[in-house]
C-alpha cells in the first residue's frame, strides 16, 4: 500500500500551493480546528451546524475554496491534502467532498452565541480543577479550562498510567498514525502555564475522590470506557475468545495487557460487531506483518505474533442487518481498496439495504448514502484471489462460543429465528460489541448504562436524581462510547461552561489543599509521580528505538521500565 504522505507540521509557516482544491480524507477525526481558520467558512459540518454530531467526517466545499492552505496545517492528525497531491488510494475522497454538498445543498448558519459572561471578579486564587483521565476528552475539557476567560483556572491532569493520552496511544489502530498525530496538539495542552501533568496516579488505590476534592474546586472524570461489553452467552471466556478491549490494548502495548497471548495458529478469526473497531482489528489480522513493522506503531511482541499467524480469514458479524451496520464509510472503502485483501458481502444478505430516499439531507443521511452505495459495490465485485479475505455477514445472533480448553467455532443463530443455526469454525473470537466505563469509589455511578450520569456534564446520583456536588465528566464516561476523537471538544465546552457557570454561582467552595499540598500527599503515600517531563523523555526514547530500527517508535510496554526511563528528574 502507498505510504503516507508527508504533510507539513502544525507549526510549519503556509505553503503556496498554487490553484487546487484542498482534500478531507479518512483519517479525519472532526476536530473541526480547520473549521475556525477557514477563512470563507468552506468547511462542513461546522459544530454550530446542526448535523455536526451525526457525520463521519468533514468536508471541504470545491466550489468554495480559494485554496490558501490554510486548513492544511491546522489540522492535527494530517487529513487534509491538496487534491493534486492526494495520494492514489484517497483518490475517492475527491468525489466523497464535493457529493456532500450536492446532497445537504445550502447549509444554514446559525448564529453562534457570545461567551457567557465577564470573567469572575476579584478571585482570590486561581480556580483548581484536577481532571481525571489523559485521553482525548481530558485534554479537551483541559484546553477549555485553560483557554477561558471567565476565569483564572490551574488544572490538574491525573492518569493511572505512566504514560498520556488514552485511546490515542492504547485504542487508535497502530497504523492509523495520521490520526495519532492528535497526540502532538494534547502536549501542546500539556505544555500550558495553567496545566500540572501527574502520572502513574490510581485514583481508587493511591488517592481517593475526596482526597481530590480537598485539593481542588471541581473534579471532572474523563476516564472513558475501557471495559468491553459481554454477550451473556455460553463459552464467551473460554481462552481465544476476547473482548475488543482486550486484544486491542494488547497489540497497542498496554501494559496490564502484554500477557493476553492470543492464539494465532487457526486460519480463521471471527469478530462479532461491525464498526470501526471490528474494522481495525479485522485490517490487523489481515495486512502482512511487514506493513505493520514499517508503518506502525504496534507493540513489537505484537509483531511477531501476527508474523507466525495463520489467518487467512476473518468473518464480521453482525446481529441486524447491513442497514444498521455502524462501522464509517472511510474505514470500509480503505479495506475494499487495499489489492491483498478480498471483501466479500453475499448479495443475498443485502436485500434489506434499501437506497436512501430524498427528503432531509443531512450529514447522517449522507453517511448513510455512502455506505449503502459501498456496500453494494463490494457484493458486486468478483473475488481477485488474495490471501486474505475479509467476509461480511449480516442478521447473525451469537449463541455459543464452542470449545473447552480454547475456542474452536461459534454458533450463530438467523436473527429472529432461534432455531436457524450456523456454526462457524475459527480459532480465534472477538466481540467488539461495545464499551462500557467502571465506577470509581465514591462517586454515583450508572451501572445500567455503564457510564456516569448527568446532566450537561454535572453527575447525577441516578438513584436520587439529584446533582453531585462539584463532580462533573465528559468523553466517553460522559456520553457512552460514540463519536470520534473531535467530538469530544464539543462535549468538553459543555461541561466546562457547567463548570464555569457553577463557579459563578459560589457552588464550588475553596478547597483546604493546593497543588503544593497534593504534591506532598502523593509522595507520602510513596507514588512514583510521573510529569510532563518524566514523559517526554520516555516519548524520545521510544521515537528514537524506533527510528534505529526504520520504525515510528518502539513502545516500552513494562510499566516498571517507563516509570525507570522517566525517573531520571525529580517532579517540579
Amino acid at each position: 500500500m502507498p505510504e503516507r504522505e508527508a504533510l507539513p507540521p502544525p507549526d510549519s509557516e503556509a505553503k503556496d500551493f498554487g490553484s487546487v482544491t484542498f482534500i478531507i480524507t479518512q483519517s479525519c477525526c472532526n476536530d473541526a480546528s480547520c473549521v475556525a481558520v477557514c477563512p470563507v467558512d468552506c468547511i462542513h459540518p461546522a459544530p454550530d451546524d446542526p448535523d455536526f454530531a451525526t457525520a463521519e467526517m468533514l468536508y471541504i466545499n470545491p466550489d468554495e475554496c480559494i485554496d490558501c492552505g490554510a486548513c492544511v496545517p491546522a489540522c492535527p492528525v494530517s487529513a487534509i491534502h491538496a487534491d493534486s497531491e492526494l495520494p492514489g488510494h484517497l483518490s475517492d475522497y475527491v468525489q466523497i467532498n464535493a457529493d456532500y454538498f450536492t446532497w445537504v445543498g445550502d447549509i444554514p448558519f446559525p448564529a453562534v452565541p457570545p461567551p457567557a459572561g465577564p470573567k469572575v471578579q476579584d478571585q482570590a486564587a486561581p480556580l483548581r480543577v484536577a481532571v481525571v483521565g489523559s485521553g482525548p476528552s481530558g485534554w479537551f475539557v483541559t484546553e477549555e479550562l485553560a483557554a477561558t476567560r471567565r476565569a483564572d483556572v490551574e488544572i490538574t491532569v491525573i492518569d493511572r498510567l505512566a504514560t498520556p493520552h488514552g485511546l490515542v496511544r492504547h485504542g487508535v489502530a497502530p497504523d492509523h498514525l495520521g490520526t495519532k498525530d492528535a497526540s502532538l496538539m494534547f502536549d501542546t495542552i500539556a505544555r500550558h502555564k495553567s496545566t500540572t501533568l501527574r502520572l502513574n496516579v490510581d485514583v481508587g488505590r493511591d488517592v481517593t475522590h475526596d482526597d481530590l476534592l480537598d485539593h481542588h474546586h471541581a473534579v471532572v472524570y474523563a476516564t472513558g470506557a475501557p471495559v468491553g461489553r459481554t454477550l451473556g452467552i455460553p463459552g464467551e471466556d473460554v481462552p481465544g475468545s476476547y473482548s475488543s478491549a482486550e486484544f486491542v490494548t494488547w497489540y497497542n502495548g498496554e501494559p496490564d495487557h502484554v500477557d493476553l497471548a492470543p492464539a494465532l495458529d487457526h486460519e480463521r478469526a471471527v469478530i462479532i460487531g461491525n464498526g470501526n473497531v471490528a474494522l481495525d482489528m479485522a485490517r490487523l489480522l489481515l495486512l502482512t506483518p511487514d506493513h505493520l513493522h514499517a508503518s506502525s506503531d504496534m507493540a513489537p511482541y505484537a509483531i511477531e505474533g501476527l508474523r507466525e499467524s495463520a489467518i487467512q480469514e476473518v468473518v464480521l458479524v453482525g446481529r441486524r442487518g447491513p442497514e444498521h451496520a455502524a462501522f464509517t464509510t472511510p474505514e470500509l472503502l480503505a479495506l475494499v481498496n487495499n489489492p491483498d485483501i478480498d471483501v466479500i458481502v453475499d448479495p443475498a444478505e443485502l436485500t434489506s439495504l434499501a437506497e436512501i430516499a430524498d427528503g432531509e439531507r443531512t450529514a447522517g443521511t449522507y453517511a448513510a448514502s455512502q455506505k449503502v452505495a459501498l456496500l453494494k459495490r463490494a457484493a458486486a465485485m468478483a473475488p481477485t484471489g488474495a490471501i486474505k479475505r475479509l467476509v461480511l455477514r449480516f442478521g447473525l445472533t451469537p449463541q455459543e462460543v464452542v470449545g473447552e480448553e480454547r475456542a474452536t467455532g461459534i454458533v450463530l443463530a438467523r436473527t429472529g429465528d432461534p432455531a436457524d443455526l450456523e456454526t462457524i469454525e475459527a480459532g480465534l473470537v472477538l466481540r467488539a460489541t461495545g464499551y462500557r466505563s467502571t465506577a470509581v469509589e465514591g462517586v454515583p455511578f450508572d451501572e445500567k448504562s455503564g457510564r456516569f450520569a448527568n446532566d450537561g456534564g454535572r453527575v447525577i446520583d441516578p438513584a436520587s436524581g439529584e446533582l453531585v456536588a462539584r463532580v462533573y465528566t465528559t468523553g466517553w464516561a460522559k456520553r457512552g462510547p460514540s463519536g470520534v476523537i473531535g467530538t469530544n471538544r464539543t462535549c468538553a465546552a459543555e461541561t466546562v461552561t457547567a463548570l464555569i457557570d457553577d463557579y459563578y454561582e459560589g457552588l464550588l467552595p475553596e478547597p483546604g489543599g493546593d497543588k503544593k499540598s497534593f504534591d506532598s500527599l502523593l509522595t507520602e503515600r510513596g507514588v512514583v509521580i510521573v510529569d510532563l517531563a518524566a514523559w517526554k523523555r520516555l516519548d524520545s526514547h521510544e521515537k528514537a528505538e524506533g527510528k534505529a530500527v526504520g520504525r515510528p517508535r518502539l513502545k516500552i510496554t513494562d510499566r516498571e521500565e517507563q516509570i525507570r526511563i522517566g525517573a531520571e528528574r525529580s517532579v517540579v
